[in-house]
């Protein structure tokens, strides 16, 4: 649809605005406008009618805004995409540039006010004015629509270190440490020893990603698309949001049952808070920080790490003088290192896709080595810590001295570990183990925003949804799982790190190549063809290489649940087949992919 031609035969020649809508593949679909003050009271009836049939859930959302500048003495119209949580068009932008008082747009706001009222009387309409209410009070209400260079001025690099910190220093990482020794049978070298060197490596693929926020503006959803196509992305961004929801389950999970452990809670006896409350509890905390975006949740993440730190610290000094190096029962062997390798490594490559969900408001001048080096550290150092710990106290509770440790660690998990750890301390112990249960939040918080932005990106219906909605429906989902899975936590968790490394790493792999390879330059990304299929690649090469990958990945993987022939013999090497293979065989796919429908699709 071309605004010039409704705009009258005179605005084609005139120099005076232009820009390309964010859908147009063709110099023709411009949209022009001179001069303003004769197109003005046009575009903006052409931009009321336009907005309502596009969306039935934000025609009383726009229309409202309009509404609201007439009645405000001499305001300019706000941006669009400042309360909207779907994408703004550029007719939508441009009537906002173009009208600077409320007499431009008076007259038509009371001829439509007999029609919308119906809307806003309706759920669309309720729902559309919620909206407008929640962004006053600073709920964020954007959706994935990439931010504009203009939006992204954030130049405090410094938080995305604080903002992972707190997302990574948690029990859950500590029970991801205490893997190796409790259920691998590692000793306590050969743990700290695997989790050192294979975090350095891991943190790298979601300390880079992280620099495409700021350079791009998009989500990293978003960012596939540019390898894997508009339809073919449906498939990463599903799994995706089963790996966000498995996280949130887990943490979710760790946290109630912690709460439950300082409350004395005994699974035959009932004589303290539930597994269940206490999942309830972080559910719905976490929550909250989500529900009003992206500031809120940098605000609390940034603090959130000290008192938890504080509280490994104490846990150090109760249980310190107790850690003794126990030999491992069995020598380790290859199928074991292997297989707590691939725990280790899937726990934190997963954070790859969604590292540039926090770094969209970074601004572009921002130094990429800074966002790198900030978001690594953020990465690597509270993992590294917390798995260390864990590995340490899980080793120490087989000492037969340390008895007790045990028979809380069989209870209550890693939650009645450290509270028999911290039972010296008394009360403050007790204190030290709620904080440490509610450091599940941060992590929470960041699972359900992602959650959130993943569904939006899904198709163009979920993401005419506003977001806050989809932290409702995420925690509406999980927290019901975490009560079932509660009861067989460490079978879940080693399916779970270890199913999710596979995909992780295949994807991250071939969204590398398609930057390193064939990119080559954050230049060479067409931002405004994000929601346009038939200018983003076909993501056949993508697909066809994550696919086939998977026949030699399967063969490769040692779970619980399934062995394969390779896997049985040497131990989990599926997220290393996968990183490796599926990057060889997208680079092919993707040269021939070029060579058949031309090297000009972004």
């Amino acid at each position: 649809m071309v605004l010039s031609k409704s705009l009258g035969p005179e605005c084609s020649s005139s120099p005076s605005f232009s820009r390309f809508t964010p859908h147009a593949t063709h110099p023709q679909d411009i949209i022009c406008l001179a001069p303003i003050e004769q197109r003005a009271q046009s575009l903006l009836s052409y931009t009321i009618d336009l907005v309502k049939p596009i969306s039935p859930i934000y025609s009383p959302l726009s229309f409202a805004i309009l509404q609201e500048m007439a009645s405000t003495q001499d305001s300019p119209l706000p941006p669009l995409e400042q309360t909207d949580s779907r994408p703004a068009t550029d007719i939508e932008k441009a009537a906002s540039m173009s009208i600077a008082s409320k007499e431009d747009i008076a007259p038509y706001v009371e001829q439509r006010q007999a029609e919308e009222a119906k809307d806003v009387a309706s759920f669309r309409g309720k729902l559309a004015a919620f909206t407008i209410r929640l962004s006053r009070y600073g709920v964020e209400t954007r959706g994935v629509v990439p931010t504009t260079l203009e939006a992204r001025t954030d130049t405090r690099i410094w938080n995305l270190f604080f903002l992972w910190m707190s997302a990574n220093f948690n029990i859950l990482a500590f029970s991801t440490g205490s893997l190796g020794p409790a259920i691998f049978a590692l000793g306590l070298k050969e743990s700290i020893l695997i989790i050192l060197f294979i975090n350095m490596l891991s943190a790298m693929l979601p300390a880079y990603f992280s620099t495409f926020g700021s350079r791009l503006g998009m989500r990293q959803m978003i960012m596939s698309r540019y390898s894997f196509g508009y339809y073919g992305n449906i498939i990463p961004t599903l799994l995706n949001l089963i790996t966000i929801t498995g996280f949130l389950i887990l943490n979710l999970i760790l946290g109630g049952e912690t709460l439950a452990a300082v409350s004395g809670n005994k699974p035959d006896l009932d004589d303290g808070l539930s597994w269940d409350v206490g999942i309830a509890i972080v559910g719905v905390a976490a929550l909250l920080v989500t529900f009003c975006g992206y500031k809120v949740l940098y605000a609390y993440e940034r603090f959130a790490w000290i008192p938890i730190v504080m509280v490994y610290i104490v846990a150090l000094g109760c249980g310190g003088k107790h850690l003794t190096n126990m030999p491992p029962v069995i020598p380790a062997s290859s199928v074991t290192v292997l297989c707590f390798t691939a725990s280790i490594a899937g726990y934190l490559i997963s954070w790859s896709t969604l590292a540039s969900d926090y770094t969209i408001y970074l601004s572009p001048s921002a130094p990429a080595a800074k966002v790198f080096a900030f978001a690594y550290a953020g990465f690597f150092i509270p993992n590294t810590i917390c798995e260390m710990i864990g590995a340490a106290f899980a080793v120490s509770m087989f000492e037969p001295k340390n008895s007790a440790w045990i028979d809380g660690y069989r209870v209550n998990n890693v939650g009645g570990l450290l509270d028999e750890v911290m039972r010296p301390a008394g009360g403050f112990g007790k204190f030290c183990i709620v904080l440490l249960a509610l450091s599940c939040i941060a992590a929470s918080s960041q699972c359900m925003y992602s959650f959130c932005v993943s569904f939006q990106c899904l198709a163009p219906f979920f993401a005419r949804v506003p977001r806050y909605i989809y932290s409702v429906v995420a925690i509406a989902i999980s927290i019901p799982l975490a009560m079932v899975g509660a009861h067989r936590y460490y079978t879940s968790l080693i399916s779970f790190t270890g199913v999710i490394g596979y995909w992780a790493a295949a994807w991250a792999s071939i969204v590398l190549v398609e930057h390193v390879v064939f990119r080559k330059s954050y230049k060479a990304y067409d931002a405004a063809a994000w929601d346009t299929s038939s200018s983003l690649p076909t993501g056949i090469s993508a697909l066809a290489a994550f696919a086939v990958s998977f026949a030699l990945i399967v063969p490769s993987m040692n779970q619980v649940w399934f062995q394969g022939p390779i896997g049985r013999s040497a131990g989990d090497v599926g997220f290393e087949v996968a990183f490796g293979l599926a990057g060889l065989l997208y680079a092919g796919f993707r040269f021939v992919e070029t060579k058949v429908f031309g090297a000009g699709k972004v």
